[in-house]
C-alpha cells in the first residue's frame, strides 16, 4: 500500500483522537489555553516595561493582580443582578408566554382547560400520594443548587490556575519561547519562528485591544438605550452585552433574548420586549456591520463560515468559554499556516489574502528576541 494511501485513516484517526482529548480534558486544556493567549498579548507590554527597568517578577505580579482585582470587582459588583437575571429566566418565560397566549381567546380557554384538567389530576392522587407533588418540588431544587454548588468551585480553580499559569510564563521573560526556539535545528527555521511569534504576538494585542474597547462602547450605548427606555436592570443589561458580544454569532442574539426577557417582566405589554429586542440587535448590528470591520478587519480578515464552523465547533467541546477563545485561536492557526509554506494554502483558506503585514514592527519584535536570547 502507498504512502498517500495509508495518510489518510492515519490522519482521519488522529482528528478523532484530538477531539476525543479535547473533551476528555476539557477543564485542563481551558485554562491553559486562557493563560497561554494572555502570555502572548501581554508579551509586548511586558517587554516594554522592562526596557524601563522593571523586573518580570514585578510586571508579572501587576499584570496578575489586575486581572484578579477586575474579576474580583466585576463579580462584587455584579454577581447580584445577573444571578437574579438567571433565576428569574423561567419565570420571565412564563409570563412572556402568558401575554402572547393572551392575544387569542381560544389559546385562553384550551390553557385554561388543559390547567382545570391537571388540577382535578393532582385532587384525585392528593389523597393516596399527599405528598408526592411536594417532594419532587423540593428534590428539583436541591439537584439545581447542588449542580450550582459543584460547578462554582470548579469554575473558580480554572480561574486561579489560569492565573497562577500566566504569572510564571510571564515572570519568565521570554525564557520560555527562547527555550523552545533553541531546540530548532535550522537557523532559517528559527528566524521563521520568531517572526510567527512576534506575529501572533502583534496581531492577538490588536485584535483583543480593539474587540475589547468597541465591547466597552457597544456596552455602554445598550445600557444607555435600555435606561432611556426605563428598563430597570440597565446596567447589568450593558454589562452583559459587553461579555457577551465576546462571542461571535451568538453573544448577541442571547443578550437581546435575555433583554427582552426583562423588559417583559417589567412592563405589561406585548411591544416593549419586541422593542428592546429590536434595539439591542439593532446596536449589535451596527457594531458588527460597521464599526468593526473598519477597525478589526483591515488588520485581520478571517472566512466567515469558517469562523462560524469554529465556534460552534469549540462551543460543543468547550461550552461559553470555547466560543470566547475560537477566535484567537483561530488567529494563531491562520499566522501558522501562513508561515509554513507546505499548508500555506490552508492559512489563505481560513481568511482572504489581504491582511496587512506590518512588516518594520515584526523585525523589530524579532530583534528583541533575538537580542534576549544572545543575552542567555
Amino acid at each position: 500500500m502507498s504512502q498517500k494511501a495509508t495518510a489518510l485513516p492515519v490522519i482521519g484517526i488522529f482528528i478523532i483522537m484530538l477531539i476525543y482529548g479535547l473533551v476528555a480534558a476539557a477543564s485542563f486544556l481551558i485554562p491553559v489555553t486562557a493563560a497561554i493567549l494572555g502570555y502572548f498579548v501581554l508579551s509586548r507590554p511586558r517587554r516594554g516595561l522592562e526596557r524601563l527597568g522593571l523586573p518580570s517578577g514585578l510586571v508579572a505580579f501587576g499584570f496578575t493582580g489586575m486581572i484578579i482585582a477586575l474579576l474580583s470587582l466585576s463579580l462584587y459588583y455584579f454577581s447580584s443582578p445577573v444571578s437574579m437575571m438567571i433565576r428569574d429566566v423561567p419565570e420571565l418565560l412564563e409570563q412572556l408566554q402568558g401575554r402572547v397566549n393572551s392575544a387569542s381567546n381560544d389559546t385562553i380557554k384550551a390553557v385554561a382547560d388543559a390547567a382545570e384538567a391537571v388540577d382535578n389530576m393532582i385532587e384525585e392522587t392528593e389523597d393516596s400520594t399527599e405528598d408526592k407533588p411536594v417532594e419532587v418540588s423540593v428534590v428539583e431544587k436541591d439537584i439545581s443548587t447542588r449542580h450550582i454548588l459543584t460547578l462554582a468551585p470548579q469554575l473558580v480553580s480554572q480561574l486561579l490556575f489560569a492565573v497562577l499559569l500566566l504569572f510564571f510564563l510571564l515572570s519568565s521573560g521570554d525564557f520560555f519561547l527562547q527555550r523552545a526556539i533553541e531546540n530548532i535545528a535550522r537557523t532559517e527555521d528559527k528566524a521563521r519562528a520568531l517572526e510567527v511569534v512576534a506575529t501572533i504576538e502583534r496581531r492577538l494585542g490588536r485584535y483583543l485591544g480593539g474587540i475589547t474597547l468597541i465591547n466597552a462602547g457597544l456596552g455602554l450605548t445598550i445600557g444607555a438605550a435600555m435606561f432611556a427606555l426605563g428598563v430597570n436592570q440597565y446596567m447589568a443589561i450593558g454589562v452583559m452585552a459587553f461579555a457577551l458580544n465576546f462571542i461571535p454569532y451568538f453573544g448577541g442574539l442571547a443578550g437581546a433574548c435575555v433583554a427582552a426577557l426583562v423588559a417583559s417582566s417589567q412592563f405589561g405589554t406585548l411591544w416593549s420586549p419586541l422593542l428592546v429586542f429590536a434595539i439591542y440587535m439593532g446596536c449589535t448590528s451596527i457594531e458588527g456591520q460597521i464599526v468593526t470591520p473598519l477597525l478589526i478587519s483591515r488588520r485581520m480578515h478571517l472566512n466567515a463560515p469558517v469562523l462560524f464552523l469554529v465556534v460552534a465547533f469549540f462551543a460543543y467541546i468547550w461550552s461559553v468559554i470555547g466560543m470566547i477563545v475560537a477566535v484567537p485561536l483561530l488567529i494563531v492557526a491562520k499566522i501558522i499556516l501562513d508561515e509554513i509554506a507546505p499548508v500555506r494554502h490552508l492559512g489563505r483558506f481560513l481568511g482572504d489574502a489581504q491582511d496587512v503585514d506590518d512588516a518594520a514592527q515584526t523585525r523589530s519584535d524579532m530583534n528583541v528576541l533575538k537580542n534576549g536570547a544572545k543575552s542567555k
